[in-house]
């Protein structure tokens, strides 16, 4: 039998780097896939090109999606696991102190992103069969809305819908998905909303135990693990530190 492989974007760091370190420490082929070259070339000079194939491209490219994903060699197919993890969130304040430019760069990102991936790697997902998943990367904020969240939370409650509506569309198909929604997590997320702040992407989790990078490619572990007839439709994620908000109340 020839080693499983699993395609990840974002794999340059956080939840992404992690995973492809988790699956290529276990024998697993990896297909890394994001924007910063650099980062691309040290995780295949640490497994070897054998172990990880690399795919420098930007999800906000659709042509480059499909030019990469073509050009995956034959050693690399099928794609048993896709993380569709690519996704950002651009700045905390509540309408109307927003730039139209980030909200435009999320839906961009987060929404016709995970599209045009899914649809260009769903063939390689259908050959490899039985135990295939795409694992799309949510977020609790597709859930519990919070001010400051806007088209960020919006655009994770996509991905939830999203998931369900293509399990539909799979029907019969033996592809499994599911929506893999953490809560807070230290990765570069908070750096990259605050527009490169890494000092606060420090602080800002000072006194929290928060989700780390592993623990997320844990779980993708364990959802790419479960028998072949067991689908998780959505898993959500929080360290015991964060709980569900309550509605809150304006009293004037």
């Amino acid at each position: 039998m020839t080693d499983p492989v699993i395609l990840i974007t974002g794999a340059t760091s956080g939840f992404g780097r992690a995973t492809a370190d988790k699956f290529a420490q276990n024998g697993w082929k990896v297909i890394a896939t994001g924007r910063r070259r650099e980062r691309l070339e040290a995780l295949q000079a640490e497994y070897g090109a054998e172990r990880v194939h690399i795919i420098e491209m930007d999800v906000m490219d659709a042509d480059q999606i499909m030019k990469g994903v073509a050009a995956i060699p034959d050693a690399f197919k099928p794609v048993k696991c896709l993380l569709n993890n690519s996704g950002l969130a651009l700045g905390s304040k509540p309408w109307p102190d927003i730039r139209l430019e980030d909200w435009r760069t999320m839906v961009e990102t987060n929404i016709m992103g995970v599209l045009h991936v899914a649809h260009a790697v769903l063939p390689l997902l259908k050959e490899a069969g039985k135990g295939a998943s795409m694992i799309n990367v949510g977020s609790i904020a597709g859930r519990f809305a919070y001010p400051g969240g806007n088209v960020y939370g919006a655009s994770k409650a996509f991905t939830r819908q999203f998931s369900y509506e293509l399990r539909c569309d799979l029907e019969g198909s033996d592809v499994r998905v599911t929506s893999l929604e953490p809560g807070m997590a230290k990765t570069e997320f908070t750096a990259v909303r605050t527009y490169g702040d890494y000092a606060l992407n420090e602080t800002f989790y000072d006194g929290a135990e928060p989700i780390l990078p592993e623990d997320i490619a844990e779980t993708v572990w364990w959802l790419t693990n479960r028998p072949d007839h067991i689908n998780i439709n959505s898993i959500e994620i929080m360290p015991v530190c964060q709980t569900p908000a309550i509605p809150k109340i304006l009293r004037k």
